[in-house]
């Protein structure tokens, strides 16, 4: 039988780790094939260096990361806050759409639309747009960045036991050594008290919450 497969959409750099870092290395280690897909570098994080400078440090934390994960990560150039008029103008909706094909995934993650971050709300309605395109149905699940609670009550929730990868998950946090003081440090504390959350409802120590919309 086929390699079962998954992708996890991430607007930044950072985001496929702090959204569903445990789970990729979950789902790594039982075998799946995991890809994350980042729409953009974050050109923005560091105004007073260089763009090439700031992609290249970037970059190369998400693959530092996605080695500890076990994921294959591909990094698209698009700039930030400017996702849906470049996503057309560099045909990066023909190069995802091409790597899907040959991946097949049978789930999808991506940002929750809730997420109050505008680019996380591009990367959503990218992703459903690229979704709509695909000869197959694949399962599709939202996780939270920077919405502290979701009002996706409508929709079921999948709760993953990362109780043996959360120690991953951290450590590949640790690879954004530039998203320190952006994002990493204040969103530590939102990152464990979701997953000791998570955890309890599912009677174990750690785990991660996410809503099927299809």
């Amino acid at each position: 039988m086929p390699q079962e497969s998954m992708v996890v959409f991430g607007a930044h750099s950072d985001d496929f780790v702090i959204g569903a870092g445990a789970t990729i290395a979950k789902y790594s280690q039982e075998g799946v094939h995991v890809t994350s897909i980042v729409f953009s570098y974050g050109e923005k994080s560091h105004p007073w260096l260089q763009e090439a400078v700031i992609k290249k440090m970037r970059a190369h934390e998400a693959l530092e990361a996605s080695t500890i994960l076990g994921c294959k990560t591909y990094i698209y150039n698009l700039k930030e806050l400017h996702f849906m008029e470049e996503y057309t103008e560099k045909y990066v909706d023909d190069a995802i759409h091409k790597l899907l094909m040959k991946i097949k995934p049978t789930k999808i993650f991506t940002h929750s639309p809730e997420d109050p971050h505008p680019d996380h709300k591009a990367a959503y309605n990218l992703t459903m747009d690229i979704i709509k395109k695909l000869s197959w149905k694949p399962e599709v699940y939202i996780y939270s960045i920077w919405n502290p609670v979701s009002f996706k009550t409508d929709y079921p929730s999948l709760y993953i036991d990362v109780s043996k990868t959360f120690s991953l998950k951290l450590k590949a946090l640790k690879t954004f050594r530039s998203q320190r003081f952006h994002a990493i440090y204040p969103l530590l504390i939102l990152v464990f008290k979701r997953a000791l959350v998570c955890g309890i409802k599912i009677r174990k120590i750690f785990a991660e919450r996410f809503y099927k919309i299809q």
